[in-house]
């Protein structure tokens, strides 16, 4: 059987689906890889790295493509190459099928079985294969880190001769996975930590970490069965944001994380709360792609309003593609190891596994 990954569009994706390290193991399984001409080679992985593992290289992405029974990619591909998919076909990404909803549509009536592994269930047995914590962990380090290169104070408490520089206070909004990563990078790197998030079963988590939990007061826990978070009543937004205005007097970089699948990122820091922010403070919006959780976040771009710095990215773990692909790829082939039935030595689509069932799309 053959794996296929086709080179992604770099101005836009920077990531790749398998990894020379990964390959070997394709490899090993029984697998034979075919991958586009320069395929990792803005990572640092040259082709005769893959070469010498017998990977192959095709120069024809139609080819490729059709001769793939296992395609795996980052996202789907392009209107160009989608058509040269054909019935039978596993594609397995990271395929937005809220946002794409159409596309899939017009794929699953080809019967193309399409997996997409944001759809994977929080059950033990797949936490090898979640992609959303792999790559939120380190998009939760990588947004400290920008904010803090773009801060213009030292972030920890100095005392010198000449006197004393406060440690920068940070606040963090919403304590998923990136949140949490979040909050111990600020903490390592010797920022006071505030936290806030709807579901109370992240207060002992950021506690943990040695960040300050901001609790709403007569909150309830927002939290689905598969741990993610609901949307809140109004009441609770108000709530929310007279708690937030005050705290965002003394805050001087915020990070914000909220999400929720499928839906526009629930709005959470306003105008009027802006205000209330010191001239040369920075919040970095992980939500920007999805409408973000700042009023005037753009993606791609730094907005200033009153003086403060609103960062919005499309894709952060752009400036990470090395590590953020080795995770990825890793992700990817525990889960395809999963569909693989090792004694007969063929994909076994079998919808009474929870993983399978959670993550096809029909």
């Amino acid at each position: 059987m053959i794996i296929g990954s086709v080179s992604e569009n770099k101005e836009i994706e920077k990531r790749i689906a398998i990894t020379p390290e990964i390959a070997k193991k394709y490899i090993n399984l029984g697998f034979e890889v075919q991958l586009s001409f320069n395929y990792g080679k803005h990572l640092g992985f040259e082709e005769k790295e893959y070469n010498e593992l017998g990977v192959k290289f095709i120069n024809d992405d139609k080819k490729l493509i059709e001769n793939a029974d296992i395609i795996i990619q980052m996202s789907l591909l392009d209107e160009n190459r989608n058509h040269f998919l054909k019935s039978n076909q596993i594609f397995i990404g990271v395929l937005s099928p809220y946002d794409n909803k159409n596309k899939l549509d017009e794929l699953v009536k080809k019967k193309i079985n399409l997996f997409s592994l944001e759809l994977l269930p929080r059950i033990t047995r797949a936490q090898s294969m979640d992609i959303l914590s792999s790559q939120a962990n380190l998009a939760g380090y990588k947004a400290v880190i920008e904010s803090f290169s773009i801060f213009e104070k030292a972030i920890p408490m100095m005392m010198t001769a000449a006197g004393t520089i406060p440690a920068a206070k940070v606040l963090v909004v919403g304590a998923g996975v990136a949140g949490l990563q979040a909050i111990a990078t600020a903490k390592r790197m010797g920022a006071i930590v505030f936290a806030t998030d709807v579901r109370m079963a992240s207060k002992e988590q950021v506690e943990s970490l040695g960040g300050k939990f901001l609790t709403v007061e007569g909150s309830e826990n927002l939290e689905t069965e598969g741990g993610y978070a609901k949307e809140t009543s109004e009441e609770f937004k108000k709530k929310q944001e007279e708690l937030l205005s005050e705290t965002l007097k003394k805050i001087d970089i915020v990070i914000c994380t909220a999400l929720i699948p499928g839906k526009k990122a629930p709005l959470i820091i306003k105008e009027d709360m802006l205000k209330n922010m010191q001239p040369g403070s920075v919040i970095y919006d992980l939500a920007a792609v999805q409408g973000g959780n700042v009023q005037f976040t753009e993606t791609d771009k730094i907005v200033e309003k009153n003086g403060v710095k609103i960062i919005g990215e499309r894709n952060i773990l752009n400036k990470l593609p090395t590590s953020s692909s080795s995770l990825y790829s890793k992700n990817v082939f525990n889960f395809v190891s999963n569909l693989y039935d090792k004694k007969n030595k063929k994909i076994n689509i079998n919808l009474e596994d929870e993983i399978i069932a959670k993550t096809i799309i029909r």
